[in-house]
């Protein structure tokens, strides 16, 4: 009777998930001449973001909680990464029962995932690898695994400046690759490692270029379209997402010949903060409901996700390591760090740089490193004169109305502050 019941639990949850998916897309696919063609790609594989490929494949999976997880040792192995990261609201209620009240949405959700989809996980994951950069999701994982999963904690060291830090993060990834390569079977060779990281390079080149075409001036992709391009990342074969927006790139440099942009004349917003994820795209979908167009963002669901590439000058074993490391480490804005004074420069620098009207913060519910740190930021925006606008929220539709006046109210101020000048 138990076990029925659970099954029913589950199955429940499983068709809020789909509902939910499909909401999402009623406010992102528009259909006709809207968005480019290209995106159906994405839309696609968003559809089925429930039901990961990479599971159907035979491969061992190496499940991840965080961007901090070097994904080019992943590929290495011959595994596949899954992203245990998500923002559904009905995974973030299942997580709920193993949490505080005041844990963290994202961290919920995470839990979610495991419960709801454990029995197909059990067989398949070889690894959960949970950085050290959130120590709710690293305390929770473990308790939820209660030896189903083997859980390892990638150490990552709280500052990113100093040579000790290197030395630090590095010897954490070394170590992090013979464990891969004992639960994987695999050797991490010196072939493999270089192929992987070429996979990984061409996927950021294809990035950069499509986040060009979203910060033109009028960009040519929303900044909803993007997130779910950002998103279909983290759960997509790397090379098939590659030629995927290799296509969506020259459909939009087409577009641009032909002078087809997306939200014109709309306030240019920068978006920040806790990381929107799929399938809850809640703010980015309001945001631009409202009038506003995201034209840049500083999260680690989308833009540093590959903004970076490794840097190595010889394709040697012992140097792509650290250079892979290195990748992980030292461009890296996380709040987790004990300084933000290179995140405060980046947002000011991209805001200029980008001609950005104005700034929106987000912070999840319980996600204390990002509450903790937006006042610093918030008086850093405006002592260079720039419009701000905090929102903590979490993954439940309950607080719509109250961000659909606040958005609103803040796009139009925006639009008084250009008139006025």
């Amino acid at each position: 009777m138990e076990h029925e019941r659970i099954e029913r639990q589950r199955k429940a949850l499983k068709g809020r998930l789909a509902e939910e998916i499909r909401e999402t897309l009623e406010g992102t696919e528009p259909g006709g001449e809207g968005s480019p063609k290209g995106m159906g790609y994405f839309y696609d594989v968003f559809r089925r973001w429930d039901e990961p490929a990479g599971l159907a494949d035979g491969k061992p999976v190496i499940a991840t909680s965080c961007m901090q997880v070097p994904l080019e040792l992943i590929l290495a192995c011959d595994a596949v990464p899954l992203r245990l990261c998500n923002g559904s609201h009905a995974l973030e209620q299942a997580g709920s029962a193993f949490l505080p009240v005041k844990a963290c949405a994202n961290v919920k959700a995470t839990l979610g995932m495991i419960s709801v989809f454990q029995e197909r996980l059990q067989d398949r994951l070889a690894l959960v690898v949970v950085p050290t950069t959130c120590d709710q999701k690293r305390k929770a994982i473990e308790a939820v695994a209660e030896g189903a999963f083997t859980v390892y904690p990638l150490a990552v060291p709280s500052s990113k400046d100093t040579e000790e830090a290197e030395v630090y993060w590095r010897t954490s990834v070394k170590k992090l690759a013979l464990t891969l390569e004992k639960v994987t079977g695999k050797r991490i060779t010196r072939k493999r490692l270089a192929a992987a990281v070429d996979h990984v390079r061409q996927a950021s080149a294809q990035f950069r270029k499509l986040s060009r075409m979203q910060q033109h001036a009028p960009p040519l992709l929303t900044g909803k379209d993007m997130f779910l391009v950002m998103n279909a990342f983290l759960c997509d074969d790397v090379q098939r997402w590659t030629a995927a927006v290799a296509r969506l790139n020259e459909e939009l440099d087409d577009r641009k010949q032909r002078g087809r942009f997306a939200g014109e004349k709309a306030p240019r917003i920068l978006l920040t903060g806790s990381p929107p994820l799929a399938p809850g795209l809640k703010v980015p979908l309001m945001l631009e409901a409202a009038g506003g167009v995201i034209v840049a963002d500083e999260v680690c669901s989308c833009s540093r996700l590959l903004h970076d590439t490794v840097v190595s000058g010889e394709p040697r074993l012992y140097d792509l390591i650290p250079a892979i490391a290195d990748r992980y480490l030292k461009p890296c804005t996380c709040p987790i760090f004990d300084s933000g004074e290179d995140r405060r420069r980046k947002l000011i620098e991209s805001v200029h740089r980008l001609d950005v009207d104005g700034l929106v913060y987000q912070s999840y519910s319980g996600c204390l490193p990002y509450q903790m740190e937006q006042r610093q930021v918030a008086h850093a925006l405006r002592e260079a004169d720039i419009p701000v606008l905090f929102v903590e929220t979490d993954y439940s539709p309950e607080d719509r109305g109250q961000l659909t006046t606040r958005f609103e109210a803040f796009v139009e101020s925006i639009r008084s502050r250009k008139r006025r000048r």
